[in-house]
């Protein structure tokens, strides 16, 4: 059943956007919740704007954004970054209608704004491809309602012989390692700089990742897997680390974020047995479901290389991708021109 318009938006707090936004049929992703506001703070160029409503005639509301202000090569947009949030089944026609109300808003609410980039299920014209950056429209999310066995079980059948194996070698542990001090992140960012080089994508500068950290805490967790060699006595040297998890958990969500091995990692299955004691613990505090953050697809094909091994923890499902919505057509066509010559150049 198709929405009817027209629909209306309007700003709501804090409190009813997370009273609305828990309507939804999956945990409210960090990036639209009010704990994300630390995090858009503390980034250079960076601003959280509103969090909006989307509203039927009689009031009814369809759906829920949280916007921000971003910049890109000094053209100015809004990011709602896993947003905007359906409170409706999300058929094409039901998106198209909750997006053409909030581009018909958004370019009066902020007349300075590019284009709107956003999160949509299904494809439409109106839709491009990202300037910049890459999305991912599949995902493995795991549900850990079940008990261990059962969530075990879920796994693929080489999954769960390499996480059984793992867990009884004495020479690994895996430890959450939360408010590690910059000194003792680059020993993890320096893995970070060979899991890139080795798959071919960017990374931040350090900083970015311990900034992160701080403004989202204590929603941002590390844990890290390490290896230990074994002394003439028999007892254990300290460990040096092998792979690692920056995971974020909200309410009754987690999401891995960013994860790096080695390869000694590789060797040893280190980045599955994070994994498992993340789930682990997660569980035993209350998590319901925890997402893998993307795999590789068509519209997703640097994110090949790790589909295989996300495959092994559960299936992959559809999920919401990032699309450019543009608010100022002849100004978005500068930006995708000035773009393609930089690119072009840089060949």
């Amino acid at each position: 059943m198709s929405l009817p318009t027209p629909l209306r938006v309007e700003v709501v707090s804090d409190e009813r956007f997370l009273e609305l936004a828990r309507r939804a049929d999956h945990p409210v992703p960090i990036e639209q919740a009010p704990a994300w506001d630390a995090y858009d703070a503390a980034v250079p160029g960076r601003e959280h704007l509103d969090r909006l409503a989307v509203l039927a005639a009689d009031d009814a509301p369809v759906a829920v954004v949280s916007v921000s202000r971003y910049e890109v090569r000094g053209f100015p947009y809004v990011w709602a970054k896993h947003g905007p949030i359906p409170l409706v089944e999300r058929t094409p026609g039901n998106e198209k209608a909750i997006r053409d109300a909030l581009v018909a808003d958004l370019k009066v609410r902020y007349p300075w704004a590019t284009f709107l980039r956003m999160h949509a299920r299904h494809a439409a014209p109106d839709l491009r491809e990202l300037l910049q950056t890459v999305t991912f429209d599949h995902t493995v999310i795991i549900d850990l309602t079940p008990d261990s066995d059962t969530i075990m079980s879920t796994f693929s059948k080489r999954g769960r012989y390499k996480i059984r194996r793992t867990l009884k070698d004495e020479a690994m542990t895996v430890t959450e390692e939360t408010g590690l001090s910059a000194e003792q992140f680059e020993e993890l960012y320096a893995i970070y700089r060979e899991t890139a080089e080795g798959a071919g994508f960017g990374i931040f500068p350090a900083d970015m990742y311990l900034t992160m950290l701080d403004a989202l805490a204590p929603h941002t967790r590390i844990w890290v897997a390490r290896r230990h060699d074994a002394g003439e006595d028999g007892t254990l040297a300290p460990g040096r680390a092998v792979a690692w998890v920056l995971a974020v958990v909200h309410e009754d969500g987690g999401t891995d974020y960013y994860a790096a091995n080695n390869l000694e990692a590789r060797d040893t299955n280190a980045a599955l047995r994070i994994k498992w004691e993340i789930l682990m613990t997660l569980k035993a505090e209350g998590v319901r479901e925890y997402d893998l953050f993307g795999v590789g697809s068509a519209r997703a094909p640097q994110l090949m290389g790790v589909r295989e091994f996300k495959q092994q923890l559960g299936e992959i499902v559809e999920c919401d991708g990032a699309w450019d919505v543009p608010l100022k057509p002849l100004r978005y066509r500068a930006l995708v021109a000035a773009l393609r010559l930089k690119r072009a150049v840089a060949r």
